[in-house]
């Protein structure tokens, strides 16, 4: 699968925030930012996979869709297409990466949580109050898996090295 060689993280991180407030979902917004920057070769129809994971899958609550959808881009990505069972190398790694980005949202997100409606149960959900720290969590959630693929692929980060979340810290 093709992939770019070169990315800039603050833009994939900005693209995903801006894909939610044009109306797509979380998941559905990091993926088709990360399709677009990273220039990945596959039918723009990947996107239609992640439209159920919004409001923590389909509206359930459980796990937070920009997660749900870094989850995927790391399996598109470094996940298998045979069944070699837990100990086959690419099945290690993609754990690995899926893990990493899981425990780096937790924290990243000020909440210890991946829980959607942990994330926002003090926001009214039917009244949209929640949409800005879901953008929020978008970008930081695809910064994230644009790091994990750089540093995994050798891709040259060209802006945005830096944690987002280290600044938030010391601001």
């Amino acid at each position: 699968m093709h992939v770019t060689q070169e990315v800039d993280l603050t833009k994939l991180q900005k693209d995903a925030e801006d894909n939610f407030r044009g109306g797509f979902y979380c998941c559905e917004a990091l993926m088709s930012a990360v399709v677009k920057d990273l220039e990945l070769d596959v039918s723009p129809e990947i996107v239609r996979m992640t439209s159920g994971m919004a409001v923590g899958v389909g509206h359930s609550g459980c796990l937070c869709g920009a997660l749900n959808g870094g989850v995927m881009v790391l399996g598109l990505l470094f996940g298998r297409d045979e069944p070699k069972g837990p100990k086959d190398p690419q099945s290690v790694k993609v754990m690995r990466l899926t893990n990493e980005l899981h425990d780096w949202f937790r924290k990243a997100t000020g909440k210890n949580a991946v829980c959607c409606r942990i994330l926002t149960r003090e926001f009214d959900m039917g009244k949209g109050e929640h949409k800005e720290q879901c953008i929020r969590f978008t970008g930081l959630a695809a910064w994230k898996v644009g790091q994990i693929v750089a540093r995994e692929l050798g891709l040259t980060v060209v802006n945005g090295a830096e944690d987002p979340t280290l600044q938030l810290q010391s601001a």
